[in-house]
């Protein structure tokens, strides 16, 4: 039988982030741990990284769905009973054929008790890999996690003072990061495009990818007129210009941008796929980037990313500021995606009392040492 509990873990920034929608001192996460009551030695262990202020599920009823999570984590008993079909990635809906229609029964029950609920998802899909895999932290085996294998990441420079961001860019950019992706809408315009002239005028877009994201600061007055004006630098993209929910004034800017768009707040809540189709369909994004913990899930960001090949979009991982116990579960899966881009994955060290990580960053590479 199985069985779980859950705690609470409040992260603390090492310095306040600062992102359009105000500035960031601590970091709620929960993390879960799920074991066989026959072997209690051996524990996986997941983290559920609720998202204040941004997460769907950010509501009363989150403990009690938490709480009733544990209670009934022997729904999924069959995944330990077929654990040599998680080799097979059967967590995804894709494979359930591997289970009986009693099975199938089942586990699609538990899911869709939380299924509004994508960093419990999330928590629970790491944890019963990590225990199916001997409770080592090993979540998805690959070249990866043995020591052969490597993941290119963006540099993040968060909002802040003029001064501090061109800083923390300088040192981005003596360690070798050729993708640095800068957070804007906090301070004025005028200069956060200081900024990215002082970096064209240094280093070429050959040089160096630069992606801006605008967690929604822009309005629907003024946004084209603020993509024309980036468009000058060379942009790689531009992360989710106007607020999510508008999907209508989304897709009139997608038509008319003069640098790519990606959706990323956008994608919260959107939890069915005929949802997640109708949506793609209309917005028609030039790109789409995935948190697991805010889009389903391992399983909820696979349909994403079938939806978005269908339909031409390209994609890419990225963090939801958890821990480093479920940033290094993200980054093993994302490494199995073999998405060529710099994916999102640099938020290891923003805090002060972070968990042991078996993730090292060198220069913009991050690799797996266990």
């Amino acid at each position: 039988m199985l069985v779980a509990k859950y705690s609470l873990y409040n992260l603390h920034f090492k310095k306040a982030a600062g992102t359009s929608r105000g500035i960031l001192l601590q970091k709620e996460t929960w993390y879960i741990s799920i074991w066989d009551d026959n072997n209690p030695n051996i524990v996986g262990k997941g983290e559920c990284p609720i998202f204040r202020g941004l997460s769907f599920e950010d509501n009363a009823e989150y403990e009690k769905v938490l709480s009733w999570t544990c209670k009934n984590i022997n729904m999924l008993y069959p995944y330990l009973e077929k654990r040599d079909l998680l080799e097979k990635d059967s967590l995804s809906k894709n494979n359930y054929d591997y289970y009986t229609s009693k099975d199938l029964e089942q586990i699609n029950d538990f899911f869709k008790k939380i299924k509004d609920y994508s960093s419990i998802i999330f928590g629970v899909e790491t944890a019963i890999r990590d225990l199916v895999n001997g409770g080592k932290g090993i979540i998805f085996p690959s070249d990866f996690t043995l020591g052969l294998g490597e993941i290119e990441i963006n540099g993040l420079i968060w909002m802040g003072e003029k001064e501090t961001m061109q800083k923390s860019i300088d040192e981005k950019l003596r360690d070798n990061f050729h993708c640095i992706k800068l957070k804007i809408g906090a301070i004025d315009f005028e200069s956060e495009i200081e900024l990215i002239k002082n970096i064209r005028k240094r280093y070429s877009y050959h040089d160096v990818e630069l992606r801006v994201d605008a967690n929604g600061a822009f309005n629907s007055k003024n946004a084209l007129q603020k993509l024309q004006v980036l468009s000058k630098y060379n942009i790689h993209s531009i992360e989710q210009p106007i607020k999510q929910g508008n999907w209508e004034e989304m897709s009139k800017l997608c038509s008319l941008t003069p640098l790519p768009i990606a959706l990323d707040e956008e994608l919260i809540g959107v939890n069915k796929i005929s949802e997640k189709t109708t949506m793609l369909s209309l917005i028609k994004p030039q790109y789409i980037i995935l948190k697991p913990a805010l889009a389903g899930g391992y399983r909820g960001s696979k349909e994403w990313i079938e939806i978005a090949n269908k339909n031409n979009i390209n994609w890419w991982i990225t963090s939801a500021l958890e821990s480093n116990i479920g940033l290094s579960a993200l980054a093993q899966w994302t490494y199995t995606l073999k998405n060529p881009l710099p994916q999102g994955l640099g938020t290891g060290a923003l805090f002060t009392n972070n968990t042991y990580s078996p993730l090292k960053l060198i220069g913009s590479k991050l690799n797996f040492i266990g």
